[in-house]
Order: structure tokens, then C-alpha cells, then sequence
């Protein structure tokens, strides 16, 4: 997903503040939506929005940091840009034990904003394309058959095709046949390949 594609979710109770906000970055390339309460934001939240949130501290109602850790709680991984003009040490020590991204007091700069947003696409592109991965190699696996499974197993192990004809009750030849197929349904040219297939395939569950 290319950054054209996620959106800055806004939310502040001061409509001069959020719509401020919404301009300038509109006018530097970004798509956003805007709020005017953490509970607004929650009632239409879905779980396949990608981009990044930038939330006001003190806010009518649940506050920034109780947003982020409801949205914690619903394992979104949105990531958060907490922005304040009453900010100090605890609370920002507590947005980042949130896992927020950043934590600006106002009145912050386009410049501070625009980072903030950049580092947080980033980590939304990074987590897109780690979950794009997962699902492609699940795609890929779900072709084999179950014996391509167990021979995929033990050709990972480093066993060769005699091994693993004994341990399956096979023939070599089968063997040969079976590691063929799985290969060619997973995309893989040889067994060093395979063997890297299956370590990320486990390194992802």
C-alpha cells in the first residue's frame, strides 16, 4: 500500500484546531478524515483503516491516552501521534508506553507534524507489507498436499531423498517427485531456498 492510500485520522474538539490541521496537510499531499471526540473516532473505527492517527490530549470525554489504549485493546496497530498544549514529562511518558510515535506540544511547526506523520506511514507501510507477506506465503502453502508437507518437512532438516523415503515409506524416486511439485507450487528454485521458505514461514506464525 503506497502512501497515497492511508489516511490521517484527526481528532480534537477544537474545530479550528482540526480543520487548521486537515488544511495544512491536505495541502502537503495527505488524505485525512476528522473528529471531534476519541468516541466519534471509535463508533465508525474499522479494523482494515490504515494510516495514522493524530489525537489531542484533553479531549471532552475519553482522552488521547485512553484512546490509545482502547485502540491497544482492539489490537489496532494505527499508529498514534499524540499533540497537547498542556504536555509534561508523565504524560508523555505514558503516550509512549502507548506506543505513540510522537508526542508534540503545541504550538508545533508543519515541519514537526509532517515527520511525525512520515515515521508514522513508515511503520503502516512496513506492517502492510509484513502482513501482505504472511498472507501470500499461507496462499502458497495451502497448495501443497499433505505429503508435499511432510516432505517439505524433512527435505528442511536436511535429510536426503532416501532418508526421507524410509521415514515416509516412500521411494526415492516419489520423493524426488513430491519435492518437485511442493518447489515449483512454492516458488522456490532449490533446496537452500526452501529451507529460507520454511524458517520465514515459521518466523510468521
Amino acid at each position: 500500500m503506497h502512501v497515497e492510500n492511508l489516511t490521517v485520522f484527526i481528532i480534537d474538539d477544537d474545530a479550528k484546531v482540526r480543520d487548521s490541521i486537515a488544511l495544512m496537510l491536505g495541502l502537503m499531499g495527505f488524505r485525512t478524515t476528522v473528529f471531534d471526540s476519541a468516541e466519534a473516532f471509535l463508533a465508525a473505527y474499522r479494523s482494515d483503516w490504515a494510516g495514522c492517527v493524530i489525537v489531542d490530549l484533553r479531549l471532552p470525554g475519553q482522552s488521547g491516552l485512553e484512546l490509545q489504549r482502547e485502540l491497544l485493546a482492539r489490537n489496532s496497530a494505527l499508529p498514534v501521534v499524540v499533540i497537547t498544549a498542556h504536555g509534561d514529562v508523565a504524560t508523555a511518558r505514558a503516550a509512549f508506553q502507548a506506543n505513540a510515535v510522537d508526542f508534540l506540544e503545541k504550538p508545533f511547526d508543519d515541519e514537526q507534524l509532517r515527520l511525525a506523520i512520515k515515521t508514522a506511514f513508515a511503520l503502516e507501510e512496513r506492517r502492510i507489507q509484513n502482513a501482505d507477506d504472511v498472507r501470500e506465503t499461507a496462499q502458497r502453502l495451502s497448495m501443497l498436499t499433505a505429503r508435499e508437507r511432510e516432505v517439505m518437512e524433512q527435505a528442511t532438516q536436511g535429510r536426503h531423498a532416501k532418508e526421507i523415503a524410509a521415514a515416509l515409506g516412500i521411494s526415492p524416486r516419489t520423493v524426488e517427485v513430491h519435492k518437485t511439485r511442493l518447489m515449483a507450487k512454492l516458488g522456490v528454485r532449490n533446496v537452500a531456498e526452501l529451507v529460507r521458505f520454511a524458517l520465514e514461514e515459521k518466523m510468521e506464525r
